[in-house]
This record gives structure tokens, C-alpha cells and sequence, in this order.
């Protein structure tokens, strides 16, 4: 009897040499049996184990850390050795009358079987032992059923075929815990080509396993195969999920979607089009133009819409130089335009601003052949009406009414935003009532151009009637809506009516974003209400909303108002090191503050930064620090402020003059201030009020009524009206006199 057991043991290491030891894995009531071999490739088997007792108590089991061979019990489930009710008695090995292996023929690739010692197991007497006493007729069977066996090595191809079967039946049976992911990338490989034209079965399997990140071939030979399916969504979430998970470069998923496709036999372009377009849909532009160009370097063409959809993603991108070389490309490679490629170009000189040449390039298509549509015609009244060139636009329109092209909602409604951006709102409501003449129904986007139209005109009765009326008609408005109507209540210092709108919203679930609250801040900031408008900025941070640079700027601005110089700098640092890079605005507001507070020491560190971003300092700027200067009297260091402009190249303005003129009337420096004035004269520009104001207090405290009375006759003659100020002047210097009521 041992010599018949060495032998069987030398035989089953010589067949299937392992030194991977199978596990069992044993509860109260079930026992999981994991099988592995290694014939070139892994492969494991998970076998589900339940004992039973006869009295259908708990199952007992052994303790103990014991070797057994299975042989006897792999012979028997070979032979298909069941009782009718698909039992398979347990005596052979020992076990008694105790317990049975209710289970299927499924083929076992095992050598040895080590169970471990648990605490939760308690066995009765020994496997080992009960296999010594083992029945004469259990060890008769198992001598037939080893002499029925071939000695032949189990090749790797029956394993491949063993295992598809295998996994047929568990994801028919929702059984894939009876698989185990013990696999070679090479036995993979060969189970995949198994099952070529089963791509149900082999998205089931990668869902299961996720072995992309382990086998960069077999992940593309996978995808190459569920490609197969008639929707190529499954197909495009295997690979966007490789690329964003940067488990494999762009060059590493085209070489094994090429070998992919030659081991399948494929031979379209699209499973190579599936990863361009995967990298589209990831926003990533320059994956899939590298892509484009892997593919161009194998001979192997995209297809037009896979091009026109890096296209599009370059439009959006504003990079419309790319697109158009990625479209030279396609001219060169002989990849057919369509009608979409047309409109997308069309767009993108639209973008460029090139909008003769876009309407020309319409021409063209039907030149070539193509029937320009809705879109076509769309895409060029849109870029004349942004532009304010909305003749140029009714001319296109005009063009595709003649070409028995019907206008669409998106067509008046870009008329009509048009029309209301230049102001011109008796044609946007004409144009509006020629929609509801043919049938269209405005859209939220036309109602917020009617509501910004009125609102930009002051005109806040009119704007609220068509806010009226779109929810009359069913149109719901949207956050745009809100914000364009609190920024016009805001200007006109309508608080209550700004608070019954955010209720509004906060009763539609309508959440503000950093547009709204923007404008809260900037709102409260201009009425001087800092503490409200920290309080946004406070619940903007606190609800994840991220501020932007329009969200800080008029925060500093306000507490430079307030003289609050330390908490501007320290916000400004804080804005900073959020990665927020400030711009020139930012900057002046800063720079205000310091001067008004007299601080031009921190002013010029300021311009210093400024210089060391290589942002140019504008007029604003430099009539802020003039402001500074002559509010602390230092004029001349004013005045060089004026000639650094000017070689700087920066041209100063009315405020420039009027700031060197009153800076010099405080002074009591007459003469240099109407020096400035005649400057100011033979650079083109004429005196305002601020500057006859400003004249005129100067020679009333000089005493000087005859110029200042001359001078106040002058500015009557421009038609330049004296206000409180110039008389309170007048008034203040020379009282009653003679002249003064004379004049």
C-alpha cells in the first residue's frame, strides 16, 4: 500500500510540478477549497465545500496541520463518481459516514491540500490517519482510477480550454467567485483569443478582475475585443480609465492596441480611434494629437468624425493655431471632410476673428460639394453679433433665407443679443416677436439677453417684466438670470429687492456661485459695507466656493477706504499663497490705498513687484501715485511722475493735469499750475470743470477776482456749466464784491 502511494505522489509531481501549496479555508459550515497549479501558467480554481452531518448538526473536523494527497478524490471527481443525488461519499478518505462532498465535476489541477489549524474548526481524529484506515473498496477505486489515467502532461492549451469553460459557466451562473485571479499575462493572453468573439464574457472578466494595471497587452487585447460591441461605451471607459489612471503610457496603449488588432485580425482604424477619442473625452488635446501622429506613422488613418472631435476639443481650447495644422494634416492624408469638419473650421475662424473668410469658407462648401446648414449659417451671424457687427449679421441672414435654410431659436438669439449689447432694444424685441411669428419659443438664453439688454439700459420695470413673463411661459430663469438682475439692483441701491431675490433663489435650491457672490462683494463694497461683505466672502469659503482675483480686489479696496492698510496687505499675501497671481487692477487698488493713507513707501514696493511680473503700470496707476505725492505736497516729485508716463510711453489723461494743477493751487504755485494748463492744451486735451475749478479757487485765494472772473466767463463760453463748487470758490475768495455781481 505505500509503495502504491509513493507512486501516485511521484506521479502527480512529476505531471504538475508546483511548489505552490493549494489552501483550505474551513467555517462552521462550509469549507472553500483553493486549487492551483502551475503548467507554464497559473490558474486557480475555487471550489465551494459543504459538509454535512447526519444528524445536520455543525460539521466536525480535524485539528491539525496535516498533508494528504487528493489524489483519490481528483481521480473520483474525474470519473464523475456520484451517488444520484449528486453526492460524492467522503469514506474513501477515511472520513466515515460523517460527512459527504456535495459538489460538481469540475476539474481539479491540484497536487497536495495543507489544512490549516483554526480555532473556529474542530476535527474528529485525523485525515492522515482515517486515510490509513480507508476501506479496501475506497482503494480499490482509487487503483482504477489511476490506472485509467493517461500519464500525458496536461498541456497548457487544455488548461486555456478548462478555464473558458470554467469561466462560461460562472458568469452565466453570476458564480465568479469561483475564479481566481491567479493568472499569467501569457495563459491570459490565450484565454482572451479563446474567447475573440465573446466580448460580453471578457468585459464581465476585466469588470471582475481589473487586471489593466498588471498587463499592459492583455488590458489592449481586451479592449480590442470588447470594441466589437455595438456601443463603444464600455470600450472608452476601459481606456480613459487607463489613461487618467496613468498606468501605461500613450505609447505603450497604441503598440499594444496595433499588436491587439493584428492578433484579432482587425482591420479598421477603431480601436485606435477609441484612444484618441478617449483622450478627447479627458480633455487631454495633446494625448490625442500624439495619438493622431502614432497612427499617422504606421499608415493607418483615422476616421473624420475620431478628427473632428480633436478639432472641436481645440476650439474649445481656444487653440485654433493646432487645429489648424491637425487639419493641414488631414488634407495632406486624404481624410475626407464633412459637413461637421466645415463647421468646426468655419467656428474657428469665427474665434480668430476672421469672419469675412468664414462666411467665404461657406461658399466653398458648396463648392465642393456640401450643403451648408443651420449651423453653418448660425456660427457666422454669432460672430458678427458678439462683435457688434450686427448688419454684417442680418446680411447672413438674409443670405440663408435665400438658401431655403430656416432660421432656429439659436439664430434670433444671437440677433437679438446683438442688438442689445449695442443698445438697440426696440430691434431686439422686433426680432423677438418675429420668433413667436414663426412658431419658436425663446429660450432662457434670449430672455437673460433681454433682461441684460434692459438692465445695462437702467431700464429695471422692463427687465422684470420679462422675468415675468419667462416663468409665465415656462421657462425657469437660472443662476445667470439672478446674477444679471442683482448686479442691476445693486447698481441702483435697491437692497431690499436684492435680498428678496437671493430668497428666491434659496427657495429654488438655486446655490449662488462666485459670479454672484462677486457681486455681492463688489455691491456691498461700493456702499461701503465692508462688514457684509466679508460676511460673503466668509460663506463662500465656508461652502467651497473658491474667490477669484474680482473677489479680493474691491475686499482691498474697501478696507484702503477704511484706512485699513494691514488687513489689504495681508489679504493681498493671502490671495497669494492661494496661487491667485495679481493683476494691474488688483495692484492699483493696493497702491490707492497706500497713497491715501500717505504710505508711498509700500506704493513703490508695489510698483516694484508690479515691474518684477512684468505688469505695466497704466495711467490709473500713475495718476494714483500723482494723487499720492500732492496729498503730502511733494508736487515735483508729481510732476516727475507726468514725464515718466510720457516716456514710458503711457499717455496721461484729463485726471493726470487736473492732479498737477490742484497740486500746485495747494501749493499756492500758480504759475506752474497754469503752465500745466497750457501743456495740457497742446497735447489735445481741454479743460474740464475740474480744471476751471481748480484755476479759479487758486486765484480766489490769491485774490486775484479779475482772472478768476475772467476764467469762470471762459468756461461759460465752452459750454462748461459751473457747479456748487466753483461758486462756493467764487463766494469764499471774494465775498460781495463789485466784480463778482457784475458778472
Amino acid at each position: 500500500m505505500e509503495n502504491r502511494e509513493a507512486i501516485l505522489k511521484e506521479w502527480f509531481e512529476r505531471v504538475i510540478p508546483t511548489k505552490r501549496e493549494p489552501s483550505l479555508l474551513l467555517n462552521s459550515r462550509f469549507v472553500t477549497l483553493t486549487l492551483c497549479s502551475s503548467l507554464g501558467a497559473w490558474f486557480g480554481v475555487v471550489v465551494l465545500l459543504k459538509l454535512f452531518c447526519r444528524s445536520n448538526k455543525q460539521a466536525a473536523l480535524a485539528v491539525g496541520n496535516l498533508d494528504f494527497s487528493m489524489s483519490v478524490v481528483e481521480q473520483m471527481i474525474r470519473m464523475h463518481d456520484f451517488d444520484r443525488n449528486g453526492t460524492m461519499s467522503f469514506q474513501g478518505l477515511g472520513l466515515g459516514r460523517c460527512c459527504s462532498l456535495r459538489t460538481r465535476p469540475i476539474y481539479f489541477l491540484a497536487r497536495t491540500i495543507r489544512i490549516n489549524n483554526s480555532s473556529n474548526c474542530s476535527i474528529l481524529g485525523t485525515a492522515k490517519s482515517n486515510f490509513k484506515r480507508s476501506n479496501f473498496h475506497a482503494r480499490a477505486q482509487a487503483r482504477r482510477c489511476y490506472a485509467s489515467t493517461s500519464l500525458a502532461n496536461h498541456k497548457e492549451e487544455e488548461e486555456v480550454g478548462t478555464a473558458e469553460s470554467l469561466l462560461q459557466e460562472s458568469i452565466t451562473s453570476s458564480r465568479w467567485h469561483q475564479i481566481s485571479p491567479e493568472f499569467s499575462p501569457q495563459s491570459v493572453h490565450k484565454l482572451l483569443m479563446k474567447l475573440c468573439n465573446s466580448p460580453e464574457l471578457v468585459l464581465g472578466f476585466i469588470h471582475k478582475f481589473g487586471f489593466v494595471r498588471f498587463d499592459p497587452k492583455c488590458f489592449c487585447l481586451a479592449v480590442a475585443i470588447v470594441s466589437q460591441l455595438w456601443s463603444h461605451h464600455q470600450s472608452l471607459e476601459l481606456l480613459k480609465r487607463a489613461i487618467d489612471g496613468s498606468y501605461v503610457s500613450n505609447r505603450e496603449l497604441f503598440d499594444g492596441l496595433v499588436i491587439a488588432r493584428q492578433d484579432l485580425g482587425l482591420s479598421n482604424s477603431l480601436v485606435l480611434d477609441l484612444l484618441i477619442k478617449a483622450c478627447c473625452r479627458l480633455k487631454r488635446s495633446n494625448d490625442a494629437l500624439e495619438v493622431f501622429y502614432f497612427m499617422k506613422g504606421i499608415g493607418v488613418l483615422p476616421q473624420t468624425e475620431t478628427c473632428n472631435e480633436v478639432l472641436n476639443l481645440f476650439l474649445k481650447e481656444n487653440r485654433t493655431e493646432t487645429a489648424w495644422v491637425l487639419y493641414a494634416e488631414m488634407f495632406q492624408l486624404r481624410i475626407k471632410s464633412t459637413v461637421v469638419t466645415f463647421n468646426i473650421m468655419i467656428n474657428v475662424l469665427c474665434k480668430e476673428g476672421k469672419l469675412k473668410k468664414a462666411k467665404t469658407l461657406i461658399g466653398y462648401m458648396e463648392f465642393w460639394g456640401f450643403k451648408p446648414t443651420v449651423i453653418s449659417y448660425n456660427t457666422v451671424i454669432h460672430g458678427y453679433s458678439s462683435r457688434g457687427k450686427i448688419e454684417r449679421a442680418l446680411e447672413v441672414l438674409e443670405s440663408m433665407k435665400a438658401k431655403g435654410i430656416k432660421p432656429d431659436s439659436f439664430t434670433y438669439g444671437s440677433l437679438i443679443s446683438g442688438f442689445c449689447k449695442k443698445g438697440q432694444l426696440e430691434d431686439a424685441v422686433n426680432m423677438f416677436d418675429k420668433m413667436s411669428e414663426n412658431n419658436l419659443a425663446p429660450t432662457v438664453v434670449i430672455y437673460n439677453a433681454l433682461i441684460g439688454g434692459y438692465c445695462n439700459n437702467r431700464d429695471l420695470v422692463t427687465a422684470f417684466k420679462y422675468r415675468d413673463e419667462m416663468k409665465r411661459r415656462g421657462v425657469k430663469p437660472i443662476l445667470s438670470t439672478y446674477n444679471v438682475l442683482i448686479h442691476a439692483l445693486f447698481m441702483e441701491g435697491k437692497m431690499s429687492e436684492v435680498n428678496a431675490l437671493l430668497k428666491e433663489m434659496e427657495e429654488r435650491n438655486i446655490a449662488p456661485n462666485c459670479i454672484t457672490c462677486n457681486i455681492l462683494i463688489n455691491g456691498y463694497c461700493k456702499e461701503g459695507n465692508a462688514k457684509a461683505a466679508f460676511d460673503i466672502h466668509a460663506a463662500m469659503l465656508a461652502k467651497g466656493v473658491r474667490p477669484t482675483l474680482v473677489t479680493y480686489t474691491p475686499l482691498i479696496y474697501v478696507l484702503g477706504k477704511q484706512n485699513k492698510m494691514k488687513e489689504a496687505d495681508k489679504l493681498f499675501e493671502e490671495l497669494k499663497s492661494k496661487g491667485l497671481s495679481p493683476d494691474l487692477i488688483m495692484f492699483n487698488s493696493l497702491i490707492d490705498g497706500h497713497c491715501v493713507n500717505g504710505d508711498m513707501d509700500r506704493a513703490f514696493v508695489l510698483l516694484s513687484e508690479m515691474d518684477s511680473k512684468k505688469i505695466s503700470p497704466d495711467e490709473v496707476t500713475y495718476n494714483t501715485l500723482m494723487q499720492g505725492f500732492c496729498k503730502i505736497g511733494k508736487v515735483d516729485e508729481a510732476r516727475r511722475i507726468l514725464d515718466e508716463m510720457e516716456i514710458k510711453g503711457v499717455r496721461p489723461d484729463h485726471i493726470s493735469y487736473n492732479t498737477l494743477i490742484s497740486g500746485y493751487r495747494r501749493k499756492g504755485n500758480l504759475s506752474d499750475a497754469f503752465k500745466v494748463r497750457d501743456e495740457m492744451l497742446s497735447k489735445g486735451f481741454n479743460p474740464t470743470l475740474l480744471t476751471y475749478n481748480a484755476l479759479i479757487l487758486g486765484l480766489c485765494e490769491s485774490k486775484d477776482g479779475d482772472n478768476a472772473v475772467e476764467l469762470l466767463k471762459e468756461m461759460v463760453d465752452k459750454d462748461i456749466n459751473p457747479d456748487d463748487s466753483t461758486y462756493f470758490s467764487l463766494i469764499k475768495g471774494l465775498g460781495e464784491d463789485e466784480k463778482l455781481v457784475n458778472s
